[in-house]
């Protein structure tokens, strides 16, 4: 789950200043890449024209959504030899890696994760191990061992642990294992005190959590249909199901426990209260940021009735309904209903209508990010501000304070439960790596638990708030990290990165390139859009859908704001964003390529006609709007990255990624919007993609990841003036 106190440097400037500040494009001409316009390897173009209602569309590139034709193949070679011959002629390339690995290489620990009796999980990582090792301990205070390291069962990380789950009492330990990171995976079973697995074996799981029974003999899951054979990358999913896998039985012998073929692109989740009495089922259409809860009263927790009768709660499908927990009948729910930025209530779980809702926790100024029940009392996690703060109220509703944090920052993660007296935290900023943190709830104090130790000096650099007028006036709040009293001359490399989607506000985190790109003189800015959660459900809405001009308008601003205030200038501006940032890099260039020295789009949904056509690109369509609908095809034709790219414009220096069996963006998005940018250059700064292997959307291990991102970073330095290391 994703503040504390700072002061807030609020910042008004006009909108002519912010104008008068843009450069012309012939900006974008002159510095450290320039040199003969590159040959770019040979794309076939073909006369493929798609036909949306009445407007014709040309789709040259099409045929690259055949992800494993031999053409893509020697396409993907030949582009990713090219990208390699230019990495290797930068000069700080090398630098950058070898520092980068030095700071990376610090021992971290995950917040452990607690079961009833006190044994608590977590994950450590030495520094340089591909992937973090599962621990347990019988006690806070006992000696941890070892329970699985993913490491053993691929050294060079092509097999993925994406997530575990131990059974209530800490029996069993439940693991996801996937290729190469991907959503599809395999739920395995290790018996905790022998190391050793059981026989069970789940396959075909995407897009869900395990939730066991108290009596710790099974578990909830949601599993789609088997793709053919082949398709599992491009394969839309649809029709997801509830069920329930009992341990020592094949998995075709699994319950169903729910389903919907009425809405097939609708996602179902089962979640098992923490005293095992109650089965709460979430019903939502995709990524629609509202959901329908359900209910199965399980009866005895340690005989669960699996086949209980399932009962609605609330199926309005108008808010999100989030089941935080339960005392005796009375259900405390999280939700927006008549409140965007979150308030949990009182429901009784035979007459749960609001009408009958008894306010706990009103709405305020911060978002709430989650609750849970923490020995009694709701522990609620809030954002104000893109910063978060925890608060204690009594499940009367009385507020009992807060946790206080360490700085401005992040909490990443919370462990509590309503039988235990601790509560552990997760807590990081721009500028200090996670540290885990004991809170004490009967001496309301909290202890540092884990703290790494980053060979980086903080001191001299300070993280600043902002907020910036965008182009409708809207002040938009952003972070700057920068050295103390930076100098305000317009020539400081700058990195603006932007997300603007999906309610998904973006946080102070830690990053290891961040110190690296400081001690080169960066400065780093992050800009919280709309489209994000920053201050509720209304923030989202006003970059969904039919407002998603809005997200990019904002970023564009942040940049006209950077400029103005002469933190930096266009030359010198580079800007990053991954998957639904990937989508605003690609929108940003391709309507304000005079604004940017460098640009870096990861694994973009870029081709925002056909998105939906593949993997889990329908569960989207209630962010964006889909081209099957004619409304929505008129505002996604205007920004859609692929089809606005122009010949002859001169697009700023670019670097895209992407992996090649990444199954929630498919690498077609990224391959045909390189290709497209390629023709259509006008001058001779470089488009590069850069196609890892073995690796998806959201995982990579360490040393790819090393590697991936020091030569991101030392294209987008290079390209905004930086040639030497400091």
């Amino acid at each position: 789950m994703d503040i504390v106190n700072c002061i807030r440097l609020c910042v008004i400037i006009t909108l002519t200043a912010l104008l008068a500040a843009v450069a012309p494009a012939s900006a974008q001409s002159g510095g450290p890449h320039d040199g003969p316009k590159l040959n770019y390897p040979p794309t076939r173009r073909d006369s493929t024209v798609d036909d949306y209602f009445g407007v014709k569309v040309p789709a040259p590139y099409q045929w690259m959504e055949n992800l494993d034709s031999p053409d893509v193949s020697n396409w993907v070679q030949d582009q990713n030899a090219l990208t390699y011959s230019c990495l290797d002629k930068i000069p700080i390339r090398d630098w950058i890696k070898t520092k980068l690995t030095s700071l990376w290489n610090y021992a971290r620990e995950s917040t452990p994760e607690q079961v009833a009796g006190g044994r608590i999980f977590f994950t450590k990582n030495s520094g340089l191990q591909n992937q973090s090792v599962v621990y347990v301990q019988d006690s806070a205070a006992g000696a941890p061992r070892e329970l699985l390291d993913p490491n053993a069962l691929s050294p060079n990380g092509s097999i993925a642990l994406l997530d575990w789950q131990p059974s209530p009492r800490g029996v069993y330990l439940a693991y996801d294992l996937s290729q190469g990171g991907s959503d599809w995976f395999t739920v395995h079973v290790r018996d905790i005190a022998s190391g050793k697995d059981l026989p069970d074996v789940v396959r075909w799981v995407k897009f869900s959590d395990i939730s066991w029974t108290e009596d710790g003999r099974g578990f909830f899951y949601s599993r789609y249909p088997a793709p053919p054979d082949g398709q599992a990358i491009s394969q839309r999913v649809i029709n997801q199901k509830l069920y329930y896998h009992r341990l020592g039985t094949d998995q075709s012998a699994d319950t169903l426990i729910y389903e919907r073929p009425d809405l097939p692109d609708w996602t179902i989740a089962g979640d098992v209260s923490e005293d095992g009495r109650y089965l709460f089922i979430y019903l939502q259409n995709g990524t629609a940021p509202q959901n329908e809860l359900f209910y199965a009263d399980l009866s005895s927790p340690l005989k669960p009735s699996i086949s209980a009768t399932i009962t609605a709660l609330y199926t309005n499908n108008d808010a999100q309904y989030f089941a935080v927990g339960h005392k005796g009948k009375t259900l405390f729910i999280q939700t927006t209903l008549n409140a965007p930025k979150g308030r949990i209530a009182a429901a009784g779980i035979d007459r749960p209508d609001p009408g009958h809702w008894h306010v706990i926790v009103p709405e305020g100024e911060g978002v709430i990010q989650g609750a849970t029940l923490a020995s009694g009392r709701l522990l609620v996690n809030y954002q104000v501000v893109a910063q978060s703060r925890l608060a204690l109220y009594s499940t009367g509703g009385k507020s009992e304070g807060e946790i206080r944090l360490p700085a401005l920052g992040t909490v990443t993660d919370i462990s509590a439960r309503n039988d235990s007296k601790t509560i552990y935290y997760g807590f990081t900023s721009f500028l200090y790596p996670e540290s885990v943190y004991h809170y004490d709830l009967r001496k309301a104090v909290s202890h540092v638990f884990f703290k790494p130790d980053v060979q980086f000096d903080p001191a001299p650099y300070e993280v600043k708030q902002i907020f910036y007028p965008s182009k409708d006036g809207t002040n938009i709040p952003m972070f700057v990290v920068a050295k103390k009293d930076v100098e305000r001359d317009g020539a400081n490399p700058t990195i603006l990165y932007g997300y603007g989607g999906f309610d998904i506000t973006i946080t102070p985190r830690f990053n290891p390139m961040l110190p690296v790109w400081l001690q080169l003189g960066g400065v780093y800015a992050v800009a919280n859009l709309r489209g994000g959660g920053t201050y509720g459900e209304e923030w989202h809405k006003a970059g969904m859908l039919g407002n998603k001009q809005n997200v990019f308008d904002d970023f564009a601003w942040a940049a006209k704001y950077l400029i103005a205030q002469k933190f930096t200038s266009p030359r010198r501006l580079g800007i990053q964003g991954y998957s639904n940032g990937g989508l605003l890099v690609g929108a940003s260039i391709t309507q304000h390529p005079e604004l940017f020295g460098a640009a870096y789009a990861g694994a973009g949904v870029l081709d925002m006609l056909r998105y939906q056509h593949f993997s889990g690109g329908a569960l989207w369509a209630p962010e964006y709007g889909a081209s099957s609908d004619e409304k929505a095809f008129r505002w996604l034709y205007a920004y859609s990255p692929l089809a606005n790219v122009h010949p002859g414009t001169c697009y700023p220096p670019t670097i895209i990624t992407t992996a090649d069996h990444d199954d929630r963006v498919v690498p077609s998005h990224s391959y045909q919007f390189a290709a497209a940018l390629q023709h259509a250059q006008g001058c001779d700064n470089p488009v590069l993609i850069r196609i890892e292997t073995k690796t998806s959307h959201g995982y990579m291990p360490t040393d790819k990841r090393i590697a991936q991102t020091a030569d991101v970073w030392a294209f987008q330095a290079y390209n905004l003036g930086v040639t030497n290391a400091p």
